[in-house]
């Protein structure tokens, strides 16, 4: 929804200035477009009119400004030509109108979240640089070609760099001098404090000025006179009769004609196109980000299309120039762009001769300092550092537009970014991984958002590399569509090539979806009977490092909850027992990427080996037949810290707490504490109480690993016959990183990890 102004009157006058500069660069281009489109006049002229008033109405945006369009001069010149009659083609107008309001009605408008960024940002340096290139002359004083003509290939048979160059051998000095004194001023106002906090609008100010030296040369005389072929030319209506007579009305008889309906196609499709991209591109350039509502422009748009037609005006789209100027001039709302078109209709009506005083040159310094704007080196510094998948277009939409028109231009910038997706896609339609399950490896191929035709060679390419006898899950949970081509495939792979070759196929994802293609999975990820008995203690051990991996660097594995439960309830068959601390920040489960019914998780403050956990270790691994114990401390533990402290103070965990059951596993830690070595605090040097604390931690878990073999023989015997591994741990609560270690008598299988003694 757009944003709306909470107290209107507070904006007023800032409106009514934006809307004052947004008039004064509009007039002569609704000029310009009408001369470009082999038009009348005053048909761009009503066209800028009807776009501030009727659209401005209508529309949702804040700071869209609507009027003739540069980017619909080719097509109106050539629909006029073809239909015969300037009053055939305003019944296409009325026609178009028509079609963007059912566009509208029927939210036609969505194709706007489309147009990629780069295309975008793309068109608004476009639009800078052909600002910057086609006002040097007019700033100069060289006007053969009227304002609001953007194409690179000129009526004239000149171009914009051609142009350029005659520009330099046909300067008029006096409007010259207006075009240079006018961006110098513009230049000092907004680095002078005083000057840009006045109020006064630096582009009002500049044609005053411009309109003052012109008037002086005037009076001067010789060739520095600023001629009537430099000024504006607003046709003159000698009074309010003769203002009527200037409108045009749509010949209704041509209904019949089908060139009318083509005509009134093309301009709505070629309208509503620009007007989208135009607003979005607006949007981006509006210091309060405001989003406009497509669908409700597309209606106004038609709405003033069709007003348009039926009086004598050319049709009209969203206006990124004018809409600049009317942000750059500090307009707030939509008020500006109503303000614009009634000082069209009220100047052109009762004062034109006044604005034909005004200076081009003037304007073109307006123009100008507005492009130099929006081609900030910024934004392409800002394109630069995201990559070529975004410059590239945003280069080619930039060049495309500036060599050919504004309309070829966005369609090829467009065309190229569409190229850059389906390259994209094609290289990267999946991503691809080796997952170390319980039982085995899985290549897991995870399926992108969408999966098009184009990504056939690519996903063919991967199946027909996965290895003889190796298993291969297919992932689709993360997909909206898959093309019919590339299900035929994985359904032919899954039931010929993967069997020719004995490789497993296990889907994911395709079950309610597709259902050519049923879900299943053909390995085990979790811990059953079979993988327990296969299993050894330096394998699950080495299932406990690649899970630590997994954790730290972000790639856990994909795991069907709803399945665990099911496949787990009939029975469990754990590898493993973790002893571990209860702090909230070491769950064995998350750090070791463990899934239901892998391990028997037993947790006390310290992970200290009392009676009870003794009693349940010796169930987890002589009935349930685990093959490891793991004992896992942890960096910063409160309950190591705690025992540091109370030694050190002599304190009870009781008088230091006012905990009465916590002195029993005070007690135990304190056991891995070396009274001798501990200081008081205040003692301390920076950070040594916290490395102090962190051996005791390791102390404190070969302590209890020793302690598991002393007070159980069963656990003792079960280690001696090399069917369980006793394993330490510390786990490091900064890093997410587990470092294990062994005891000289903790296994009498060689694990691939350190061996300790307790000092």
């Amino acid at each position: 929804m757009p944003a709306t102004v909470s107290n209107p009157a507070s904006t007023f006058f800032k409106d009514l200035s934006a809307g004052v500069v947004v008039f004064l660069v509009a007039l002569p281009l609704c000029l310009g477009v009408a001369l470009a489109s082999n038009a009348p006049l005053f048909s761009g002229v009503l066209a800028g009119i009807i776009g501030g008033v009727v659209v401005g109405i209508l529309s949702g945006s804040q700071a869209s400004v609507s009027g003739p369009a540069a980017g619909l001069t080719a097509i109106v010149a050539a629909q006029i030509g073809k239909l015969g009659s300037f009053e055939t083609f305003l019944l296409a107008v009325v026609l178009a109108g028509v079609i963007q309001i059912i566009m509208g009605v029927f939210r036609a408008g969505f194709i706007a979240a489309f147009f990629p960024t780069s295309v975008i940002k793309g068109l608004l340096a476009a639009i800078g640089v052909i600002l910057i290139l086609k006002q040097i002359p007019h700033v100069l004083g060289h006007d053969p070609d009227p304002e609001g003509d953007m194409s690179f290939e000129q009526p004239d048979h000149e171009n914009t760099f051609t142009e350029l160059w005659s520009a330099l051998f046909d300067i008029q000095p006096g409007a010259a001098l207006v075009g240079v004194l006018s961006i110098v001023l513009m230049i000092v106002w907004d680095r002078v404090k005083f000057l840009k906090n006045s109020g006064a609008p630096a582009p009002l100010v500049v044609v005053v000025l411009g309109v003052a030296i012109s008037l002086a040369l005037k009076q001067a005389g010789g060739t520095w006179e600023i001629g009537p072929s430099h000024l504006v030319q607003v046709p003159v209506a000698q009074d309010f009769n003769a203002f009527l007579g200037f409108l045009q009305f749509p010949d209704f008889s041509a209904l019949g004609n089908p060139l009318v309906y083509t005509t009134a196609i093309t301009i709505a499709i070629v309208a509503s196109l620009e007007t989208l991209l135009n607003l979005e591109a607006v949007d981006k350039i509006d210091p309060q980000q405001r989003s406009s509502p497509p669908n409700r422009e597309l209606v106004a748009q038609g709405i003033g299309n069709i007003t348009a037609g039926l009086i004598g005006g050319i049709p009209m789209t969203s206006v990124i120039i004018r809409s600049s100027v009317n942000i750059n001039a500090g307009g707030k709302t939509k008020l500006s762009a109503i303000i614009h078109g009634v000082l069209l209709f009220g100047c052109v009506l009762m004062v034109p001769g006044w604005l034909n005083m005004i200076p081009l040159s003037a304007l073109g310094a307006i123009l100008l300092m507005t492009g130099l704007k929006l081609a900030s080196p910024d934004l392409v510094r800002q394109m630069w550092s995201e990559g070529k998948n975004q410059f590239l277009p945003f280069v080619i939409t930039v060049l495309a537009i500036v060599f050919t028109d504004l309309l070829v231009g966005i369609l090829i910038g467009l065309g190229v970014s569409i190229g850059f997706i389906l390259h994209s896609n094609m290289r990267r339609p999946l991503r691809k991984f080796m997952e170390h399950h319980v039982n085995g490896d899985v290549l897991r191929i995870e399926l992108a958002n969408q999966v098009s035709f184009f990504n056939r060679a690519t996903l063919e390419s991967t199946l027909r590399n996965v290895p003889r006898g190796g298993h291969v899950l297919i992932d689709a949970r993360s997909t909206d569509y898959i093309d019919v081509d590339i299900l035929d495939l994985i359904h032919d792979f899954q039931h010929d090539t993967a069997k020719a070759r004995g490789v497993n196929v296990s889907l994911a994802g395709f079950k309610d979806k597709y259902p050519k293609l049923e879900d299943r999975i053909e390995f085990m990820d979790y811990s059953s009977r079979d993988v327990q008995d296969s299993l050894t203690p330096d394998r699950v051990l080495t299932i406990f490092k690649e899970g630590n991996q997994r954790f730290r660097e972000g790639k856990q594995l994909q795991r069907d909850i709803g399945r665990l439960v099911g496949a787990t309830s009939a029975g469990q068959f754990p590898m493993a027992v973790v002893l571990s601390c209860i702090d909230s920040r070491t769950p064995a489960e998350l750090v070791f990427d463990l899934g239901l019914g892998d391990i028997f998780s037993v947790r006390i403050a310290g992970n200290i080996a009392r009676d009870k956990v003794l009693g349940s270790m010796e169930y987890s691994c002589a009935v349930a037949g685990a093959k490891m114990i793991l004992v896992m401390g942890h960096t910063s533990c409160g309950a190591v810290n705690a025992a540091v402290d109370l030694i050190c103070s002599s304190k009870t965990a009781a008088e230091a707490t006012g905990c009465v059951n916590l002195d029993s596993l005070i007690t135990e830690i304190q056991l891995s504490v070396d009274p001798g070595t501990c200081k008081r605090e205040g003692e301390w040097l920076p950070g040594e109480k916290a490395a102090y604390a962190n051996e005791v931690s390791r102390r404190n878990v070969l302590r209890t690993m020793r302690m598991i073999q002393e007070r159980s023989s069963t656990l003792a015997d079960m280690v001696k016959e090399g069917r369980l591994a006793i394993v330490g741990a510390l786990y490091d609560i900064q890093m997410g990183e587990v470092s294990f270690f062994q005891t000289t008598d903790s296994s009498t299988v060689p694990l691939s990890i350190p061996t300790v003694t307790l000092v």
